[in-house]
């Protein structure tokens, strides 16, 4: 048979390819985490993770001719006093906010900790906040992570048989914190600020400095006390926002139009592909649209009817996660559609 005739089979043939590699890696990560234990230490689980088909990176197979970020939280030099100045307000730059955000870094931290940082290979789990990880069991898999990211002010307590305990870092904004965080968090947890507008860094700021609350701008009140630590507070970087919207979502937030931004779970998956070397995740996946009355989160009531008006592309999103996956850039670590 000639190269030409040849060539069309192989790549009919990829598809199957990536399907049986990536089942193949996500078969071999879920045995060695299960059979490590629940008091096994995460330097052997990342060792057993970053083995084998996972030695390559993450980024590498994304193929997306960018540079990876592994700088992620905000600091001063960022931004400041440097030529070249931020063009784009928030959520993808800082034009308009640079004195808010000037008073927020000097109150808080930028970086990563110390055991984390000198990891050799990374393994991150992203939880969602999906209905799909109710009664799945998948809490003391969980915590064998080094580092667990969770979103917003979804729930730990009383959850823990399905998404474990352990926090590394929370992605939040003002409408979706916790007035303590310890409640539902580890003391060292990172509180990641996810700031989508102006108000959200007015919120932190005047939260930080004890200054009076301004409560206009949010589609839902935010605390008025926070009882964060500043010192384990953190600003993502609006080239993640920007990373995401553009690169990996492909968004095109035209003049006149409604904005469509990505969401916090999307923003903590290229955060994760940015930082990681080994990148799962759990719970993400919306009910379909036509059932309205789904709930869409493992806890409350909430159901797919609120989502019917946000500002997120849902079904983009779920594409994006689709050819993830495929890439073999993240792996699930349940069944899903």
């Amino acid at each position: 048979m000639s190269q030409r005739a040849a060539k069309p089979w192989g790549l009919r043939l990829l598809p199957l390819l990536l399907f049986l590699i990536s089942f193949a890696t996500y078969y071999y990560s879920y045995v060695i985490l299960q059979s490590s234990g629940g008091t096994g230490k995460a330097l052997n689980i990342s060792k057993s993770l970053c083995g084998g088909l996972l030695t390559q990176k993450n980024w590498e197979r994304l193929n997306l001719n960018i540079t990876r970020h592994t700088q992620l939280f905000l600091k001063m030099e960022d931004f400041f006093w440097k030529e070249t100045q931020s063009k784009l307000p928030l959520p993808y730059g800082i034009k308009g906010s640079e004195l808010m955000l000037l008073k927020v870094l000097a109150a808080t931290n930028y970086q990563m900790p110390t055991n984390i940082e000198n990891l050799e290979c990374r393994t991150c789990v992203v939880i969602g906040n999906g209905y799909v990880v109710k009664n799945s069991s998948l809490g003391s898999l969980i915590n064998k992570y080094d580092v667990v990211i969770r979103l917003n002010d979804a729930p730990v307590r009383g959850y823990e048989d399905d998404v474990g305990n352990k926090t590394t870092m929370r992605f939040f904004y003002p409408e979706s914190a916790y007035s303590n965080p310890i409640l539902q968090n580890d003391p060292d947890t990172l509180m990641v600020m996810v700031p989508f507008k102006m108000q959200d860094l007015r919120w932190l700021k005047e939260i930080l400095y004890n200054e009076k609350r301004v409560r206009k701008g949010f589609w839902k009140p935010p605390p008025l006390i926070w009882l964060g630590d500043p010192s384990k507070t953190r600003v993502l970087d609006p080239h993640i926002f920007q990373q995401a919207a553009d690169n990996f979502l492909k968004i095109s937030n035209k003049k006149g139009k409604n904005p469509v931004h990505p969401t916090t779970g999307m923003l903590a998956v290229v955060a994760a592909l940015n930082y990681c070397d080994v990148v799962h995740i759990a719970g993400f996946g919306y009910p379909s649209l036509k059932k309205p009355l789904h709930p869409i989160h493992y806890y409350g009531r909430a159901n797919m009817k609120s989502m019917m008006n946000s500002y997120h592309d849902i079904n983009n999103e779920a594409k994006a996660l689709r050819r993830l996956e495929e890439s073999g850039a993240i792996l699930y670590l349940h069944p899903h559609l």
